[in-house]
């Protein structure tokens, strides 16, 4: 007995060390000594001009005797990052003045006709290149004079970063390629105690791109190189009709930094200005809170004097004259037309709630910030196929109220119909992605790990939720529905549902759009993310916004005695996906140089994907406020 406990102890032990040296990348430091070797990545080639990356060595760059992947989570396979090991040497802070990369020393690389005219391609289609050094993404240094006095002018200079280096450059009709680069190192000295030996941390890592020809590179036979004075070296052209003949270099210089670790991914995260982002958000508050205000205002005064009149115990010819919404009592809980597919797109909706509201609350909390790569994406996947259970339940629940039988069936619709969409348009776009060869396509297997998920996790899950709904007592309705529908007056043309999706998505909308700005910069541009709270706090009053005119919507529909308010809130609820989508059409047209057919229709296919999930999203949270609305209303008034 004692020798099994202590086997058992031994295991614990084992454990407890396993779980204390295992850590989330871009979490724990990992600290240098002097001459130790410091890895540098590539991750992939980006152009917004075409949204299609390309893994590294799509290009013939220098390679290593043995090139090797990293292991990739869910979220960097789907945003097209491949890392993989590169050739450069670089150690913690030794300095190297000028090396040539490629194994054979002033010997130079000879690109073939086809290599020439793919580089001068991915040149002409303004590519970038991504590398990253202990996790730490390279950037640009650019400086530029802002538009200050002349005398400060000479004084100071603005800095900011540009993601990754760009590939070459275009003079005329040539064609540059960045073939030597220089990298700027720096590190952060930890405080150690007298005898030990000192440490370092990166703490940035910065790249000056140059194109230097060959002739002027010289290059001996240790593999070491002389760069030319800057004035007198002429760039390395790259000519698409014909072979060309180059060396690749690379220079490493170490800086020291007053920068801890901890915050040095704050150059990455303020590339844009903060002021506009705050200055934007305080004007959405305060614009959305006084029209709420205004709106509750309205409602709760006009509701209070219909109810204290509804509830007048007069003359039987007073009550005779009543309109309104009290006229519709008998039928405003009439179940709608195809009340499976109704409770099954809320279901979705729901379960799409929970996934953004849970993905936003711990994004806000630091857990899943750019340093933890592809992880947002990996944890919405995951969460949206573990919230199937409470959209089944949603669903399973509103269709036993609209008298729905075939639970089954409607479970499966409810699982399948808004999952089986995204995935048509995402295949359909995969494959083109596919024929161009870009590491944006998403392998097969993990198309087939994603449908094992979706049938493995999110179907069984729906199921469950669903029959627990479906069993669930219904929504308990406050008035009873007459057999015989009642006639619909005829209605006025603002009355109209196309005019209500108008008037009601430009709250919404105006309450985050310039969120949205900052959203698609993260997408088609190539940006990093990281107001998670600006964003937490959009996302409510999105909610609160939504709620509010969804009510009044639905307030004005039953004054005018039409009774079909079911999907009609539904649809008009998510009228600012409307405007999300014309907003597109003119981000797509001011903002982004795309010109080709396929960047075109990835642009427009991801969009379509984004306007439904955010119109499945806020037509579900107007619904289920308007119909919290109606409950209320109907309960507080007395029907004979």
């Amino acid at each position: 007995v004692f020798r099994e406990r202590l086997r058992y102890l031994l295991v614990l032990l084992s454990l407890l060390h396993a779980t204390d040296s295992f850590y989330v990348p871009g979490v724990a430091p990992i600290n240098f000594h002097r001459n130790d070797p410091v890895e540098i990545k590539a991750v992939k080639l980006t152009s917004s001009r075409t949204q299609l990356p390309y893994e590294y060595y799509s290009l013939p760059f220098c390679q290593p005797t043995k090139i090797t992947y990293k292991a990739e989570n869910l979220g960097e396979v789907l945003r097209g990052d491949r890392i993989v090991n590169t050739p450069f040497q670089v150690s913690m802070s030794v300095e190297k003045k000028c090396e040539v990369l490629c194994n054979f020393p002033n010997k130079p690389v000879t690109l073939t006709v086809e290599q020439s005219k793919l580089i001068a391609e991915r040149i002409r289609e303004d590519y970038y290149v991504h590398l990253i050094a202990d996790n730490l993404p390279v950037a640009t240094r650019l400086e530029f004079y802002s538009n200050r006095e002349e005398e400060e002018k000479k004084k100071e200079k603005d800095v900011q970063f540009e993601h990754g280096y760009r590939l070459g450059f275009m003079d005329g009709n040539k064609f540059y390629l960045h073939n030597h680069l220089s990298f700027i190192l720096y590190y952060h000295r930890e405080d150690v105690e007298e005898n030990q030996e000192p440490t370092y941390r990166v703490v940035r890592f910065e790249v000056i791109p140059q194109s230097i020809k060959l002739e002027d590179l010289k290059a001996d036979e240790k593999g070491m190189c002389t760069l030319p004075e800057a004035t007198g070296s002429a760039p390395q052209e790259i000519d698409p009709s014909k072979e060309n003949q180059m060396l690749f270099t690379y220079s490493v210089h170490w800086e020291e930094s007053d920068i801890k670790w901890a915050s040095r991914w704050d150059t990455y995260l303020t590339m844009s200005d903060v002021q506009i982002h705050w200055f934007s958000i305080i004007n959405s508050v305060v614009v959305v809170f006084f029209l709420s205000g205004i709106l509750s205002m309205i409602i709760i005064r006009t509701l209070r004097k219909d109810i204290a009149n509804y509830n007048k115990e007069d003359d039987i010819e007073d009550t005779m004259e009543e309109s309104g919404w009290k006229l519709v009592h008998g039928d405003v809980f009439r179940p709608p037309q195809y009340p499976m597919i109704l409770s099954s797109l809320l279901g979705s909706g729901i379960q799409l709630f929970c996934m953004i509201l849970i993905v936003i609350f711990v994004a806000m909390l630091g857990m899943l910030s750019p340093s933890s790569r592809g992880a947002l994406m990996t944890t919405a996947c995951f969460l949206f196929m573990f919230m199937g259970v409470f959209g089944g339940f949603f669903a399973g629940r509103l269709y036993r109220t609209l008298k729905g039988h075939r639970w089954k069936k409607g479970a499966f619709c409810t699982a399948t119909l808004y999952p089986g969409v995204v995935f048509g348009i995402c295949f359909v776009l995969n494959c083109f992605i596919w024929g161009k060869h870009s590491s944006g396509a998403v392998p097969f297997p993990t198309m087939v790990a994603l449908l094992c998920m979706w049938f493995g996790i999110s179907l069984p899950l729906v199921y469950l939720g669903y029959y627990f709904g479906f069993r669930k007592q219904p929504y308990d309705n406050p008035v009873r529905t007459n057999q015989i529908p009642r006639q619909i007056p005829e209605q006025r043309w603002y009355m109209n549902k196309f005019v209500g999706i108008l008037m009601a998505g430009i709250l919404p909308f105006g309450a985050m759009f310039i969120e949205l700005f900052f959203i698609f910069s993260a997408i088609w541009e190539n940006q990093f993310y990281y107001l998670f709270g600006f964003l937490f706090l959009v996302f409510i009053i999105l909610v609160v916004s939504c709620s509010q005119i969804s009510i009044v919507m639905v307030y004005f529909q039953l004054c005018a005695e039409d009774y079909r308010w079911w999907w009609r809130t539904f649809l008009v609820s998510g009228g600012s996906a409307f405007y999300v989508l014309i907003y597109a059409i003119f981000y797509f047209v001011n903002k982004l140089d795309i010109v080709e057919f396929i960047p075109s229709l990835l642009y427009f296919g991801y969009t379509a994907l984004m306007v439904l999930s955010f119109w499945l999203l806020t037509g579900t949270i107007g619904f289920y406020a308007a119909y919290m609305f109606v409950r209320k209303i109907y309960a507080a008034v007395k029907i004979d």
